[in-house]
């Protein structure tokens, strides 16, 4: 079987086998004492839920938290949770595809917005409308990610990226041909900074200022696929799998470590120099400054100073360096496949391979404790 993590030509493989199965740069005037305190939080009392409790699959792609509901995406259709009560949505219902990859939700209107392997769907009023290209400007049926931006939803697909003006109802496409894309395979956006961020396979991020209207890329400088020759010279490598944006700082993932800007300087992260549990990297989410890893080799978290990583029924505090200590956990997350992170104030869920996971705050990393 080829090595996915070290093989470019096989992007298509990659994709098909993941679908299966913020953070603030100190601005120079804290203390090293006041960047020690920085603490993080720590998730306890574990929790999976699958098919057994409602769910129609174990197989969980995305998940997204909205005020007292939850949305999550599976293989075998939509879910919500409200009320302590599962609902499941599939193409009988309007669903334009079972398999749900992304969800977000519009800060507007409250109106789902659902990502499928077939189309997207606006759920609203307890109905579902499908775009596709047939009819629609959608660029792809094959949607990856989706995002709401004010009245824009940004999506990216397998044949680029598009936006949909709610107002107008007017579609914009993006691809190689009028953006700076290495090919319109394009697998992630969020929004930022008066900037939409897409991760585009092979062509790094592409950024678009919505001030100037323009395009402009970040790609890896060196241009070696196998290894990160110049450190913290731009991002780390040019097959980007996810972006986020929060606190003034991009978090780009890839399947070959995590890259961080801060619109000067890109810093990169690795397995073998960081806490970062694994180089292949599924999901990317950052909020309130601190950014959570989804990896095939469990959940890593980190806010620019300690890291906090989810595996092996372990949690593991800076790893990789000479303070690192691992606490054992009473309970854990079902896999350590994770695909997919959201979180409110006091909890957090993960998408996983084997189950939706939803874990709660109780400590921090200051915590004087070896157990959870």
């Amino acid at each position: 079987m080829m090595n996915a993590r070290n093989t470019y030509t096989v992007s298509g493989l990659i994709i098909t086998a993941v679908l299966l199965f913020g953070f603030t740069r100190p601005n120079g005037n804290e203390s090293k004492e006041e960047k020690k305190s920085e603490s993080m939080p720590l998730y306890g009392n574990w929790k999976t839920y699958g098919k057994k409790d409602g769910l129609p699959s174990d197989k969980i792609y995305a998940v997204r938290a909205d005020g007292d509901r939850l949305w999550v995406g599976t293989n075998q259709g939509l879910a919500l949770l409200e009320d302590g009560v599962w609902t499941v949505y599939t193409e009988e219902d309007g669903l334009a595809h079972r398999g749900v990859l992304a969800i977000d939700v519009s800060p507007v209107t409250g109106d789902v917005w659902i990502a499928t392997m077939s189309g997207l769907n606006r759920f609203s009023g307890g109905k579902f409308e499908t775009f596709t290209q047939f009819n629609s400007g959608l660029a792809n049926d094959v949607i990856y990610s989706v995002i709401c931006d004010g009245k824009d939803v940004w999506v990216a697909t397998g044949g680029g990226a598009g936006v949909l003006d709610t107002y107008t109802g007017k579609w914009g496409i993006y691809t190689e041909q009028n953006a700076p894309m290495h090919e319109p395979w394009t697998y992630s956006i969020c929004a930022g900074g008066n900037k939409i961020f897409i991760a585009a396979w092979g062509g790094g991020v592409i950024e678009w200022n919505k001030e100037t209207q323009r395009f402009r890329d970040y790609t890896d400088p060196d241009g070696e696929m196998e290894i990160d020759l110049f450190p913290d010279d731009g991002v780390v490598h040019d097959i980007t799998t996810a972006v986020s944006y929060s606190n003034d700082m991009l978090w780009v993932a890839t399947y070959f470590g995590m890259s961080t800007y801060d619109g000067t300087h890109w810093k990169g992260y690795f397995d073998h120099d960081s806490g970062l549990a694994s180089n292949f990297i599924n999901f990317i989410r950052a909020k309130d400054g601190i950014a959570f890893m989804c990896t095939d080799n469990g959940l890593s978290s980190f806010n620019g100073e300690t890291w906090v990583t989810y595996k092996g029924g372990k949690v593991i505090i800076d790893g990789n360096s000479a303070g690192e200590r691992s606490l054992d956990a009473t309970s854990s997350i079902s896999h350590d496949f994770t695909i997919g992170v959201d979180l409110t104030e006091n909890e957090i869920w993960v998408a996983t391979s084997k189950g939706l996971c939803r874990g709660e705050v109780i400590g921090s990393t200051e915590t004087k404790t070896s157990k959870l």
